[in-house]
């Protein structure tokens, strides 16, 4: 089964030395919002809990064991058909010792990244750009060119669907977009 380039930005996360990021086990290690289910595989970031979300349970008074809880206060309870009107207060684990909480990202201070084409994510530094331009066997940096692109859900899509396809997502996805555009 070809998974594209996934592994490699799986396996790219997983080597950053923790200096560079909050949590790598958010990433790597997603929990499920659904209580009960396994490890979601690879890089599901929807896990980060951003606002409380209310849930609701079995307004019926006589029976508080009513096991089932729902996110819609229309639902009606499988045991006694009563409306699912009663609020349900949500509690997050605390926070491990010496992690930070964040809802600006992942990335620890003011770290700039390099993305390669596999998606390979490596932080960058002047030595790591010299690295790379030697790699590629660049000679005269007169002849690079600085593309910025914008996406949006689209091209979120995009990505996605060719990180499962390809070796080489950002220029299967964003090479073909400069083309159009100029």
């Amino acid at each position: 089964m070809n998974y594209g380039c996934l592994p490699k930005l799986y396996d790219s996360v997983e080597n950053l030395n923790d200096t560079y990021i909050q949590s790598k086990d958010i990433l790597l290690k997603p929990k499920s919002s659904v209580i009960g289910m396994s490890s979601i595989p690879f890089l599901a970031i929807d896990d980060v809990p951003t606002t409380d979300k209310t849930l609701y349970t079995c307004s019926n008074v006589n029976y508080y064991n009513h096991l089932t809880f729902s996110d819609d206060p229309g639902a009606k309870c499988t045991t006694c058909e009563c409306l699912m009107s009663r609020s349900m207060t949500q509690v997050y684990p605390p926070i491990a010792n010496g992690a930070v909480a964040s809802t600006s990202g992942f990335v620890k201070d003011v770290v700039t990244y390099m993305v390669m084409d596999d998606l390979v994510i490596k932080p960058m530094s002047t030595i790591s750009s010299i690295t790379l331009l030697n790699k590629f066997n660049v000679k005269d940096v007169g002849v690079l060119q600085e593309e910025v692109v914008n996406f949006g859900m689209e091209e979120a899509l995009k990505l996605l669907k060719a990180s499962f396809e390809s070796k080489t997502v950002l220029t299967s996805v964003f090479m073909s977009l400069i083309k159009v555009s100029k």
